[in-house]
């Protein structure tokens, strides 16, 4: 079978590759701490799974509009607005089955071959693989290991041509936990104005801050109708196999995703967005909870590593990822004598001789790096880090 040419510009998801590769191991025997995955341990809330076994008792069971059921979509302004301070109405909203079609609506809905978008690098690895997808040229926004994984507002400034589009924001980000404070969020807002530039703002991990509280571009003078809100349930409300997520924006490019969304998936689960408006109406508590027990564990995650010769750890501001160097380990060989020469290899030998899964920093767009997710429990987490540790000591 001849696949279009198109095949060879999507990429993939790593962090799935690896999950398989350390299920494979797992089905022969070996003990694997998966620490690959960005899917929180704890489960979705029992007021919501009630919400969405009600629905499905009740025969809630049938198609729906393209953009979803009205009144999850306005639930969600409404929650945009009180988040944010901003003011939409549920006309302004889409739902959809997770935040990844949103992405890849956006992009088709706006970019036209040889379009420019700029993308956070080291950064989600679906943001590139969407661009070249539907025939975009992706261009890398650096994010500084010596800035704490932020931008260079100046660099930026130097890669926007006649030809940028759109540029993707994503704070807290995935993999770095790093945000974009006020004094960022406006100068890349002042961008977009002075270039006619639009923003598509992946807010997915808003709800999980240390430091301060969120902000979005949104709420600067006249980026509200220039940018695209992608938000979701999976993180927040553990909720990754309901397949819940939206965007917020202006009417006119909501309809036109609301379109493309027709003509593929038909529109989201009935089920599961009746338990999204249980999720937005119901009790908020836990969140902080959990955030916290996130913040615990990103502590001692960081601290753990940072006192490993040859890994060094900057401490996230957000989300449950940790970032790591580990380019103090290149060079040297495993207790099988194979050599460590890039982050791939680290992360495959630490896989396979010490059990723990995590994903290269190559997958990100970052050499020499490598993403480790804290969401598992505590005592996972200390014997990974104990395991991480003499992984790294036995190296020569």
């Amino acid at each position: 079978m001849k696949l279009a040419k198109r095949m060879n510009r999507l990429g993939t998801e790593t962090a799935f590759e690896v999950l398989a590769k350390a299920q494979k191991l797992e089905a022969q025997g070996k003990n694997v701490i998966h620490l690959e995955i960005g899917e929180p341990d704890f489960n979705t809330p029992e007021n919501i799974i009630s919400a969405g076994q009600n629905a499905l008792s009740n025969g809630f069971t049938s198609y729906n509009p393209s953009p979803g059921y009205g009144d999850l979509r306005d639930v969600i302004a409404n929650e945009i607005n009180t988040s944010r301070g901003i003011n939409v109405s549920g006309e302004n909203v889409i739902v959809t089955p997770g935040g990844k079609p949103i992405m890849f609506f956006v992009m088709l809905a706006l970019i036209e071959s040889g379009d420019e978008v700029l993308y956070p690098n080291p950064g989600f690895p679906i943001y590139e693989s969407m661009i070249e997808f539907c025939g975009g040229t992706a261009v890398p926004m650096k994010l500084h290991g010596d800035r704490d994984f932020n931008i260079d507002i100046e660099e930026v400034r130097s890669q926007i041509t006649s030809k940028t589009k759109l540029m993707i924001i994503n704070s807290p980000n995935n993999p770095c936990g790093s945000i974009l404070g006020d004094s960022e969020l406006e100068q890349l807002a002042n961008i977009a104005k002075e270039n006619n530039i639009l923003v598509l703002s992946d807010e997915i991990y808003s709800r999980f801050l240390f430091e301060g509280e969120h902000n979005s571009i949104t709420t600067f003078p006249d980026m509200l109708s220039r940018t695209i809100i992608l938000d979701g349930f999976s993180k927040t409300y553990a909720m990754t196999g309901w397949r819940i997520g939206y965007a917020a924006g202006d009417k006119e490019i909501i309809k036109a995703i609301a379109k493309i969304q027709s003509q593929s998936t038909t529109n989201p689960s009935s089920i599961s967005q009746a338990a999204a408006v249980e999720a937005l109406n119901g009790k908020q508590d836990f969140i902080q909870i959990r955030s916290k027990a996130f913040q615990e564990r990103r502590d001692f995650v960081v601290n753990s590593l940072n006192a490993i010769e040859g890994i060094e750890c900057i401490k996230p501001d957000g989300a449950f990822y940790v970032f790591p160097s580990c380019k103090g380990m290149m060079g040297k060989k495993d207790k099988n004598g194979n050599k460590i020469n890039n982050d791939f290899d680290f992360v495959q030998s630490l896989l396979e001789n010490n059990g723990v899964a995590v994903v290269q920093g190559s997958a990100f767009g970052l050499e020499g790096f490598f993403r480790i997710s804290y969401a598992t429990s505590m005592d996972k987490l200390k014997d990974a880090m104990g395991r991480i540790k003499n992984f790294c000591e036995s190296l020569s």
